[in-house]
C-alpha cells in the first residue's frame, strides 16, 4: 500500500526514466560493440651466460604480449588503432565485448602520426563509430574513454577535456602535435581506444600519457584522422596501382584528379560525387577508399557518380604505378641500400616479413651519415607511409628534391630480445 496522500502509480519507478541511467550508460551501451582490444604477441629471445663461454650461452624465447585498443572504422572489418601498438609485433588479435575474437593483419600504418590500420575477417557486419568532429571542442565539456588498460578489457573511465591543441614532446624522437589532453583515466593498454563526447561520437584517439602526472592523457584528434585516412588507404602506396583520383568528406566528393591517370582518362571531374564501386554503396570517403583495397593492376573499377544532380557510370581499368629502380633512388636520395627482410630473419625476431626493409649499407659520404642509423636496423616508415613493398620506397622518394626533409624510422633489434624505435630527419641529396 502507498503511503498516505501518495499515488501507487507515483511510487512505482518508471523503467524509461531511471535517474541512474545517465548520459554516459547510454552512451557505453550504444559503442561497447564498436570498441575492441588488441593484444599483439612477440617472440623474444633472451641469452643466459654460461660459465664456458659466449659459444655455450644459452638462448631462451618466450612470448611477451602486449594490450592495446582499437574502434570499428568501417563494417567489413576495419579496425582503428595506434602505429605503436602493433608495429613491433607479429601475432595481432582482435577481441570485442562479446568475447568473440578475431586474428587481425596490419594493412596500412602511419607512424609519424601514430596511426594504423587492422583488418580482420568478422562472421557478420560489424558498427563503425559515429565520427564526430575535434574543431569544435570545448574546454570542459564531458568525455568518455572505453580501452582495455593493464589488460582489463572494457573499462569506461570519463572525464572533461582539460585543454585542446596540446604539443606534447615525449623524446626528441616523440612529438605530438595538436593533441587533446583530457584528464579521464588513460592508462597503458588504452593506447588506439577512442575518446567520446557526451552524444557518443568519436571526437579523438587515445594515444599517450604522462607517466609521471595523474589524470593527464593526450588523444589524436578525430579530425586527423578524417584527413589522413586517404593517403594511410590509398593503393597507390599500398600496391602500387595507379588510379589518380582522390575523394574527401562524408560525401565522398572528388576533390583531385591527376592528368592522364585513369581516372582523367575515363572522364572524372572535381566535384562529382562517388555513389558505388562495383555495386557497393558509397557513403563517405572512407566507403570508397576500403573499396579500392581489394584492387589489382588491370581490374575494371564499376564506378558510379553523381554530378550535377543526375547519376553517370564510369568504367575505369586501373594500371601499374610506373616500374623505378628502387635502390637506385634510396642509394642516390638517401644514401641506403635496402633489402626485403627474409622469412628466416622474420621468424627469428617474430615479425611480419612486410613490416618493413632492412638496411644493408649506409653510403659515408651520404645524408645518413652523421645519423644514427646503422646496418641492420629495420626501415618500417619514410614519412606517414609504410617502407614496404620495396617498390614503393621508389615511389615515395621520386618526388623528393634535393635537401628537402625525409623522417625515417626504423627499428633497432637487442640480442637480449629488447627493440628500439628511432626517429631521424635526413635532408636528400
Amino acid at each position: 500500500m502507498a503511503p498516505w496522500g501518495v499515488s501507487a502509480q507515483e511510487t512505482a519507478p518508471d523503467p524509461s526514466r531511471n535517474p541512474r541511467r545517465t548520459r554516459v550508460v547510454e552512451v557505453v551501451e550504444g559503442v561497447r560493440d564498436s570498441v575492441v582490444n588488441i593484444s599483439a604477441t612477440q617472440d623474444v629471445r633472451m641469452r643466459r651466460p654460461s660459465m664456458f663461454g659466449m659459444y655455450f650461452d644459452e638462448v631462451f624465447v618466450y612470448p611477451q604480449t602486449t594490450a592495446g585498443s582499437g574502434f570499428v572504422i568501417h563494417e567489413d572489418g576495419y579496425i582503428v588503432t595506434n602505429d605503436h601498438v602493433v608495429a613491433r609485433s607479429a601475432d595481432h588479435k582482435v577481441r570485442f565485448a562479446s568475447g568473440k575474437e578475431f586474428a587481425a593483419r596490419v594493412i596500412a600504418s602511419d607512424a609519424a602520426h601514430d596511426l594504423a590500420i587492422l583488418k580482420i575477417d568478422p562472421d557478420s557486419r560489424l558498427k563503425p563509430l559515429k565520427l564526430g568532429r575535434s574543431d569544435d571542442v570545448m574546454v570542459g565539456e564531458d568525455v568518455i574513454a572505453i580501452g582495455n588498460p593493464f589488460g582489463l578489457e572494457n573499462t569506461v573511465t570519463r572525464g572533461v577535456v582539460s585543454a585542446v591543441r596540446r604539443r606534447v614532446e615525449f623524446s626528441p624522437d616523440l612529438i605530438y602535435d595538436d593533441l587533446i589532453q583530457t584528464d579521464a583515466s588513460i592508462n597503458p593498454g588504452n593506447s588506439g581506444g577512442p575518446l567520446f563526447n557526451i552524444l557518443g561520437e568519436l571526437i579523438g584517439i587515445n594515444t599517450a600519457i604522462r607517466p609521471e602526472a595523474e589524470n593527464v592523457g593526450f588523444a589524436i584528434p578525430v579530425d586527423h584522422l578524417r584527413r589522413l585516412l586517404p593517403d594511410i588507404l590509398d593503393i597507390t602506396h599500398l600496391s602500387q596501382v595507379a588510379f589518380g583520383m582522390r575523394v574527401q568528406g562524408d560525401r565522398a566528393e572528388v576533390t583531385s584528379i591527376e592528368t592522364d591517370s585513369p581516372a582523367d582518362k575515363a572522364g572524372m571531374r572535381l566535384g562529382d560525387v562517388i555513389v558505388q564501386v562495383d555495386g557497393t554503396t558509397i557513403g563517405r570517403d572512407v566507403d570508397f577508399y576500403i573499396a579500392m583495397l581489394e584492387h589489382k593492376v588491370g581490374d575494371t573499377v564499376a564506378m558510379v557518380y553523381r554530378r550535377d544532380g543526375k547519376d553517370d557510370k564510369a568504367d575505369i581499368t586501373l594500371t601499374a604505378v610506373p616500374t623505378l629502380d628502387t635502390g637506385a633512388i634510396a642509394w642516390e636520395k638517401l644514401g641506403l641500400r635496402l633489402e626485403a627482410l627474409s622469412p628466416k630473419v622474420a621468424r627469428r625476431v617474430g615479425l611480419q616479413q612486410d613490416l618493413g626493409l632492412v638496411i644493408t649499407e649506409i653510403d659515408p659520404r651520404g645524408p645518413a651519415r652523421r645519423s644514427a642509423l646503422q646496418p641492420s636496423d629495420l626501415l618500417v616508415n619514410l614519412g606517414r607511409y609504410r617502407a614496404f613493398p620495396v617498390e614503393s620506397v621508389g615511389t615515395i622518394l621520386q618526388g623528393v628534391g634535393r635537401d628537402d626533409p625525409v623522417d625515417v624510422t626504423v627499428f633497432r633489434y637487442y640480442d637480449d630480445g629488447t627493440v628500439e624505435r628511432i626517429r631521424q630527419r635526413l635532408y636528400a641529396r
